[in-house]
């Protein structure tokens, strides 16, 4: 009978005398059917499956099961997802979250790790070269979808966990005094004479004039122009020529399987002649912002005159996209990991994570 008013409606019950001993529900039913993350969750099932035979040489042949490597990147993936700050509150919303626990591979009933063994499991997995793997499937799965002629690079500053204490002389060791960090207001400090004594590859770093200078590492991406998809990603120490660097590096591993040219635009800050050479001579057309403030821009009207410069400097947009995602989603506003290795491996893993969203939403728009 349905309610109408106060007159036809009965007062429910909330006295719970005895709680409930079976679940008739599947897990599987509890999830709808249009929830986001399940396209999400059958992408990276692809993923991962293709991945099997390299999780095979992370591990032994006896001795102790360990936690499920895939029902880790699911964890993991989750943790990026949902903006999970630790380990500990990641095993507390597997405990009681039914949707993470649908999504990691959980039964309902099924008990959740302790926070110290998966940060432990989790560290076999903090390899450069498996991050490298899983982004590279990911990216495999948007085939059709990203431009293969027309990029963009960029990088962005990403905060290390380490304070500006730890910042210390190189040469006073374990010394008490001026040089241990307590106070270094009017010392002069820079990276040849300083170095971190709890992240030694963090460095000093300010991306312009007028910001504060901070113990950072430096994130770079290379991103298609059709939608922003991120095609190549990795970190490097934090220093003044290490953007073009990396773009270097992206662009030459990009290139080595193609034989036709390809563009890629970028900010002023790449607007530099030895990078502008290399470019060309890796077969890459250098899409780069003019820099003419007291000198001469290395990009001249061979470059300008063409109508595509200026398609790919209004496409240039699309590089802020991962960056603002990286960094208010996930992990990268300041990275709670310490060593490059490690860093690098999180990013990565972190625009896989991106790039694994983006992908259902496009395959959608295209069916």
């Amino acid at each position: 009978m349905k309610c109408f008013g106060r007159l036809f409606c009965m007062r429910g019950n909330d006295d719970q005398l005895q709680s409930g001993m079976f679940s008739y529900v599947s897990l599987e039913d509890r999830i709808p059917a249009d929830h986001p993350l399940r396209s999400v969750r059958q992408l990276t099932d692809q993923v991962l499956a293709e991945m099997s035979k390299d999780f095979d040489g992370l591990y032994a042949k006896v001795g102790r099961p360990s936690i499920p490597p895939e029902r880790l990147f699911r964890a993991l993936l989750l943790q990026v997802f949902y903006s999970v700050r630790s380990e500990r509150l990641l095993m507390e919303q597997l405990d009681y979250n039914l949707l993470f626990r649908w999504f990691v591979g959980l039964e309902i009933d099924e008990p959740v790790w302790n926070h110290a063994v998966f940060s432990k499991n989790r560290d076999r997995l903090l390899n450069q070269d498996v991050a490298q793997q899983f982004f590279a499937n990911v990216k495999a799965k948007a085939a059709g979808m990203m431009s293969d002629e027309h990029f963009t690079v960029d990088g962005t500053l990403i905060e290390a966990w380490a304070s500006h204490k730890s910042f210390q002389r190189k040469d006073s060791g374990d010394k008490p005094g001026s040089g241990d960090g307590a106070n270094f207001h009017g010392e002069k400090r820079t990276n040849e004479t300083h170095e971190s004594k709890t992240d030694a590859d963090a460095r000093l770093y300010k991306k312009s004039a007028g910001q504060e200078a901070k113990l950072s590492y430096l994130g770079h991406v290379l991103v298609e122009n059709r939608h922003g998809l991120i095609a190549a990603a990795m970190t490097t120490h934090a220093d003044g020529t290490a953007e073009r660097d990396a773009a270097l590096l992206m662009l030459d591993e990009l290139q080595q399987q193609r034989s036709k040219r390809i563009t890629v635009g970028a900010d002023k800050g790449y607007d530099a002649k030895d990078f502008v050479s290399t470019v060309r001579e890796l077969r890459v057309t250098p899409h780069v912002s003019q820099n003419t403030s007291h000198r001469r821009s290395a990009i001249d009207s061979r470059t300008t005159r063409h109508s595509g410069y200026e398609v790919s400097l209004s496409k240039r947009w699309l590089v802020e996209k991962p960056f603002g995602w990286l960094k208010q989603i996930g992990p990268l506003k300041k990275v709670k990991l310490r060593g490059l290795a490690k860093v690098d491996w999180v990013f990565v893993f972190s625009c896989a994570a991106f790039n694994l969203l983006r992908i259902p939403k496009l395959r959608e728009q295209f069916a």
